[in-house]
């Protein structure tokens, strides 16, 4: 099996698990214990704590581990939202976010916050302008994705952050979970976000773990009340494994950024030339300017899951769209913002790549495509 869809999860990487197996088999002990096996055990998690801070330019105090990226951004918009309404409750997002934040605003619009919707060009960028126009002195909050699940744009988070600094008192968090690893982020001063969120099994580590980093200490209402582990923020027994092998993984992607970034540009350039010798047939989602590791777009008039079980039968996974709504069956909401022709608005599939992908997997890719072009379309 070749594996394309890296975007929505990554194989564990061997090492990963090893440091998972390890830290379960000797220091399983509770980190809020205080005898020896405890303590030993909250050392371990204060030293992934403090390597996570380091690759973030951050406080170890402004490092909480969570469950992933999904909790990580509904940590960030409502905790941070109810606890600054002083401010105001204008909140703004754009319209191609993650299901996670999405829902969490509309949520939060129901209990009295006001929501304003950023628009995206042909690229699925947003539009700095319009951030000036609709930022306010009562925004509370400003949510925007560093890279895009779907099609891989990069949104202009340096800029936008300028901005959202210089007219109002927002926060400014950015969901990372697709750009950590892939591209460089860190907490730089007023010159970008307030709040990252990474989720572990986008980078090789294990399901189940991920952060929300801060660049300095904010007012937050913690969403889950009990014993006050995670300086109160997040409540219940802290699982050290994953926190460790998360901090482990963090490492080895910010060592690999480098080679990582000039192989999967490479694929994708090559992808891109090779997708553009069917002419009319294909439609690309993604584009130069967007993220390497992801390339999405479509085929006329065929359904995207027709294009998934033809490779599949192949022996390539790719996907529609994202893992959290491609069930639904229907045009995403980050496809319909592009405002694509109809005749290929169904026929999206999206290659995403990981570390362990190979050049021979790309050339392989390319002859079975070939074939499935032939058989469903009649293209040579």
């Amino acid at each position: 099996m070749i594996y394309f869809d890296n975007s929505a999860t990554t194989k564990p990487h061997p090492d990963i698990i090893d440091t998972f197996v390890k830290v379960n088999e000797q220091y399983y002990a509770n980190p809020a214990s205080i005898h020896a096996a405890g303590m030993e055990a909250n050392g371990l998690l204060d030293r992934a704590r403090s390597q996570v801070a380091q690759i973030f330019n951050t406080d170890e105090k402004s490092v909480i581990f969570t469950a992933g990226g999904t909790e990580s951004n509904n940590f960030a918009i409502f905790g941070v939202s109810k606890a600054n309404t002083h401010i105001g409750k204008h909140i703004i997002t754009s319209e191609i976010e993650h299901a996670s934040t999405l829902e969490a605003v509309k949520s939060l619009e129901k209990e009295g916050f006001e929501i304003d919707y950023l628009h995206v060009d042909e690229a699925g960028v947003i539009s700095l302008e319009e951030l000036k126009q609709k930022i306010r002195k009562d925004t509370v909050f400003v949510s925007i994705m560093h890279v895009n699940n779907e099609i891989g744009a990069i949104q202009p988070i340096e800029e936008a952050a300028k901005i959202i600094h210089a007219n109002s008192r927002a926060i400014f968090h950015v969901d990372a979970v697709q750009s950590f690893g892939k591209l460089p982020i860190i907490f730089n001063g007023d010159h970008g976000p307030d709040i990252i969120t990474v989720s572990g099994h986008k980078i090789h580590a294990l399901k189940g773990s991920g952060v929300i980093v801060f660049r300095r200490k904010m007012n937050i209402v913690p969403l889950i009340l009990g014993g006050g582990q995670e300086f109160g923020l997040r409540s219940g027994t802290v699982a050290v494994p994953q926190a460790v092998a998360f901090a482990k993984a963090a490492r080895i992607a910010i060592e690999n950024l480098p080679s990582t970034q000039s192989k999967y540009k490479k694929w994708k350039c090559d992808l891109m030339k090779f997708l553009t010798s069917f002419g009319e047939y294909i439609h690309l989602l993604s584009t130069d300017s967007g993220a390497n590791h992801i390339l999405s777009f479509s085929v006329k008039d065929l359904k995207g899951e027709i294009l998934i079980n033809a490779l599949q039968e192949l022996g390539i996974i790719v996907s529609t769209s994202s893992a959290c709504s491609s069930k639904q069956m229907k045009t995403s909401h980050v496809v319909t913002a592009l405002n694509i022709n109809p005749k290929f608005k169904n026929g999206v599939i999206r290659l995403s790549f990981g570390a362990f992908n190979t050049d021979e997997e790309i050339n392989q890719f390319k002859e079975s495509f070939k074939k499935v072009m032939k058989d469903l379309k009649g293209v040579n």
